[in-house]
This record gives structure tokens, C-alpha cells and sequence, in this order.
């Protein structure tokens, strides 16, 4: 785990869900170490589920929760109730895309990134790759962790109306901003040749 404080959540976590009443243990990995901690995975059904907090809130490790859905309503009320997430991931065929098609609106607003038929446990840095999600699961859901994007999570912009030129920071005055790029009236202007 990533420090002794995550591994420590992580365990209270799973304890709590063994410790309640609507959580089945179905499996644990091998015992954990200083370091490592043990993998737990739960079931439920979606009533529990919907019904108790506890079983809602993110225990952050090797540990999942199946939740048991009767019916397409049943996943639906349950997607609905989900906190913010990094990834959310649809195991589906050509038959089940109109029932995909249907629940995407709910995901887009709940997580930043969904996956088709695999596992969000890889990221790498890439235009199309989105590593954040609303609140919680991120601090600022406005911006990924990883990707050409993240530079945005150490951005500020500042607007500098009717400044004297001897008052810009130096890359925006005449002469300077030709070499890096900006926009003018909202469009790009690209950065002109260096010689």
C-alpha cells in the first residue's frame, strides 16, 4: 500500500464490512504484510446497498462489492446512488448496448473515466487518458491526475485588462508572446517559428 495510513484505512475498512450484517465475505487473498494489505471481495444486494451508508463508502485497496440487481431498475437506483468515482467499467456485448447507451448519462456525471469490457487499473500519460472524477473521488473534478490534461491542476489563470506593457510579466509583452503562443479574442494563435 502506499503508507502505513492507507494500509491502515484499508483494513478498518474491510473489518467494518465483514462486522456488517448485509455484507457477505466471499473471498480473501493471501494474508497481508508491513506493507501489503489482505484482498477482500463482498456481496450484497441492491436493496442493503441502497439502504445502508456503510456499504456506499469507498474502501480504498484490493477490496470490491458485488451488488446483486434484480433488474435493470435495480442497477439503475444503485448507479444513481454512487459517489463520485475515477472509473467505471461496463462488461457488455453488442446485445447490451442499448441498456449501456441508456445508463451512460448517469455515469458521465459520476465518474471521469469508462472503461468497455476491462479493469480501470492502468494510466498512462496520453491525450485521451482522464484519471479523476466528480467529488470525492478527486479533490477537483475539473482536472485529471494523468494525461497531456494535468497540467490544468497547476494552473491559475490571471487576466490582465488594460495593463500599461511595462507592467506585463515579461513573456507578454510585444515582442514575446509570438514565441509562446495565445489566444487572441478566445482562438489560438500558435507560437511562430523560432529562429
Amino acid at each position: 500500500m502506499l503508507t502505513p495510513g492507507i494500509r491502515e484505512a484499508y483494513c478498518a475498512g474491510v473489518e467494518a464490512w465483514i462486522a456488517h450484517p448485509q455484507a457477505e465475505l466471499v473471498a480473501r487473498g493471501q494474508a497481508g504484510s508491513a506493507h501489503q494489505a489482505q484482498a477482500a471481495l463482498f456481496a450484497t444486494d441492491a436493496d442493503a446497498f441502497l439502504a445502508h451508508a456503510a456499504l456506499r463508502a469507498e474502501v480504498f485497496g484490493a477490496c470490491s462489492l458485488v451488488v446483486r440487481c434484480r433488474d435493470l431498475a435495480d442497477m439503475r437506483r444503485v448507479v444513481e446512488a454512487l459517489e463520485g468515482q475515477l472509473t467505471a467499467a461496463l462488461h457488455l456485448d453488442e446485445a447490451d448496448h442499448d441498456a449501456a447507451r441508456a445508463f451512460l448519462p448517469v455515469l458521465e456525471r459520476k465518474v471521469g473515466r469508462i472503461l468497455v469490457n476491462g479493469f480501470g487499473t492502468g494510466v498512462e500519460v496520453g491525450h485521451a487518458m482522464v484519471h479523476g472524477g466528480p467529488f470525492p473521488a478527486t479533490s477537483d473534478g475539473r482536472t485529471t491526475s494523468v494525461g497531456s490534461l494535468a497540467i490544468a491542476r497547476f494552473l491559475r489563470p490571471v487576466s490582465y485588462q488594460d495593463m500599461p506593457e511595462a507592467l506585463l510579466p515579461r513573456v507578454l509583452r510585444s515582442g514575446q508572446v509570438s514565441r509562446f503562443g495565445y489566444r487572441l479574442e478566445g482562438q489560438p494563435v500558435p507560437p511562430a517559428a523560432i529562429d
